[in-house]
């Protein structure tokens, strides 16, 4: 087995230590994914999101800042205060931060991480079959470009 290429990170697009506020990763080819950004777009009236496609380099230089693995296209990924949530974790996080009504999604930390993400990864098995998939990452339209770390 070849040993994968050295990175070289002299390049990347973005400076982990320098996001003002939460980023959020997601799959930039996937209907569903899309949409929830769009979702939290029209319900961020701060603004204090930040978003990265993972095929994007500069998810890979969040992902490698953060520890977390590379590659996982079937997770949302939360990057806050340096540290990374996935999947529902990253879900209810994201509510929090949108505040009422969004912020109840809270309550579904009463059920086990387990059970939280066996549903979370049954949509994300059959999003692609559900609701389509694109056939490049999405361009972000002008008025919220510069919240695109990459676009």
């Amino acid at each position: 087995m070849a040993e994968p290429a050295a990175r070289d990170d002299s390049d990347r697009a973005v400076d982990p230590d320098h996001l003002e506020g939460p980023t959020l990763l997601f799959d930039g080819v996937c209907n569903l994914c899309n949409a929830s950004v769009q979702f939290v777009i029209e319900r961020d009236d701060e603004g204090v999101f930040s978003f990265a496609s993972l095929q994007w380099e500069s998810a890979d230089a969040l992902l490698d800042a953060v520890g977390a693995p590379h590659g996982d296209l079937d997770s949302v990924v939360l990057i806050e205060n340096g540290e990374y949530y996935r999947k529902s974790s990253a879900a209810i996080r994201v509510g929090r931060h949108l505040g009422l009504p969004w912020s109840l999604l809270s309550v579904g930390r009463i059920l086990p991480k387990a059970v939280r993400d066996r549903i979370y990864d049954f949509v994300a098995d059959n999003r692609y079959r559900w609701f389509g998939k694109k056939e490049q990452c999405m361009i972000p339209d002008e008025d919220v470009s510069d919240r695109f770390l990459d676009g």
